[in-house]
């Protein structure tokens, strides 16, 4: 799926500190954790709790962000549509990788269990 050049460059300069509160706030409104949701960014990314504190706090975009993630290698079966795209279609690798990681945490959200987000097969 094509998206436009202004999209994946928003994508790049947007800060993952400035997103992470919503993404926070999106699954503790529907009854899931913090640690959950640390969880599932882990898995897609390989940081853990205290790299993810540490890169907020830097307030690194996006770009940044995934250039310095170790993507999970099951990351190409995360599926379906997020914010009007279909993921596995998107052309651009980091609008996709930050789609992906929009994706598990609106699955977080809706009440998915944990060994359907984290796709290990």
């Amino acid at each position: 799926m094509k998206t436009t050049p202004e999209h994946d460059e928003r994508m790049a300069k947007m800060t993952f500190a400035s997103v992470y509160p919503h993404y926070l706030t999106k699954v503790e409104k529907k009854g899931r954790t913090k640690e959950e949701l640390f969880q599932v960014i882990e898995w897609l990314t390989g940081f853990d709790e205290k790299k993810l504190q540490e890169l907020i706090e830097k307030k690194v975009t996006f770009e940044t962000f995934f250039q310095k993630a170790k993507l999970n290698p099951n990351a190409h079966l995360i599926k379906g549509v997020i914010c009007g795209y279909r993921v596995e279609e998107i052309e651009n690798l980091l609008t996709q990788k930050v789609r992906y990681l929009d994706k598990l945490v609106d699955e977080l959200a809706k009440g998915r269990k944990m060994d359907k987000i984290i796709r290990n097969k």
